[in-house]
């Protein structure tokens, strides 16, 4: 039976595996069934805003190891009665941790190989992806905080602000974020909307110096190694987690649900690079972030 606190997760701390009690298994289409656990190290991918994909790796049931095909966000009404069924992925309808909902990671898996609640389960994440990922996001992350800060004198208007106290161009202008391995793809419009807010578009005529100016940015934050780590509000999937990274002069504050690298140090580089195009009613500007881990010592 799916507890009301919904999965207890422990990626956010960088656990990538976990020993668990299955508490649900639901049948999840196309032959597959969602695996919900008391808690779990495994990642899943948001419904809500799908920036990180889901991570990889196995359930272990029995001696039996069943890969995961996927981890997605699942939810019940608190009220649910037992015969309600669990949303799976796109079939939730609310925001992760929304008030009056349960939240827990499905970990959708195939195959016939029996499985019944309160089965123990050990759960082994992928670590090489699970750090290629961490990468990627962490880089994103600080891209995006140098795209704004390389943007500030783009603006006529007072405009709210990002952790930093640049002008919030990334939170104003995203349309969609891909966390990929070792880097990021961020897309960007560049509207009327965002005119009116005061945005001035000729700042983008020149993408190589802007990017250049991103890059350079970038440089000095990495060569300073500052710490990174998930502020949390809870263990469970629904509560709140902060991205949070100290840079010089101040702490970098972002709400993530994702997964990070724990110090500056394990990157070697990141750069970005710029395309932008004429969509209607304005421009698509697509930033590309690409990390360089640190080979360990």
């Amino acid at each position: 039976m799916i507890p009301t606190g919904g999965t207890a997760v422990t990626y956010p701390v960088g656990a990538t595996a976990s020993q668990s009690t299955v508490v649900h298994v639901a049948d999840a289409g196309d032959g597959r069934r969602a695996v919900v656990l008391d808690q779990t190290a495994f990642h899943p991918v948001d419904t809500a805003w799908p920036d990180q994909p889901a991570d990889r790796g196995t359930l272990s049931i029995a001696g039996a190891d069943l890969a995961v095909v996927d981890a997605v966000v699942g939810a019940l009404p608190v009220d649910a009665s037992p015969d309600d069924r669990l949303l799976l992925g796109k079939e939730v309808v609310v925001r992760t941790g929304t008030e009056g909902w349960t939240f827990v990671v499905a970990h959708l898996v195939d195959g016939e190989t029996p499985i019944a609640e309160g089965d123990a389960v050990d759960v082994t994440v992928d670590g090489a992806y699970r750090a290629a990922l961490s990468a990627g996001h962490t880089a994103c992350h600080l891209a995006s905080l140098a795209l704004d800060a390389a943007l500030a004198g783009a603006w006529r208007k007072d405009a709210p602000s990002d952790t930093l106290g640049s002008p919030a161009f990334d939170a104003l202008a995203i349309q969609e974020s891909h966390i990929v391995a070792d880097g990021a793809v961020d897309v960007y419009r560049i509207g009327k909307s965002l005119r009116r807010k005061g945005f001035d578009p000729e700042a983008l005529a020149d993408l190589d110096a802007l990017a250049a100016r991103v890059d350079a940015q970038l440089a000095k934050w990495l060569a300073a190694g500052g710490a990174v780590r998930i502020e949390r509000e809870g263990d469970a999937l629904a509560d709140r987690r902060r991205w949070v990274c100290d840079l010089p002069g101040a702490a970098a504050r972002i709400p993530c649900g994702g997964t990070h690298v724990a110090s500056l140090q394990e990157l070697s580089a990141a750069t970005v690079s710029f395309a932008a195009s004429t969509v209607e009613g304005g421009i698509e500007l697509v930033m590309t972030t690409t990390a360089t881990r640190a080979e360990a010592p």
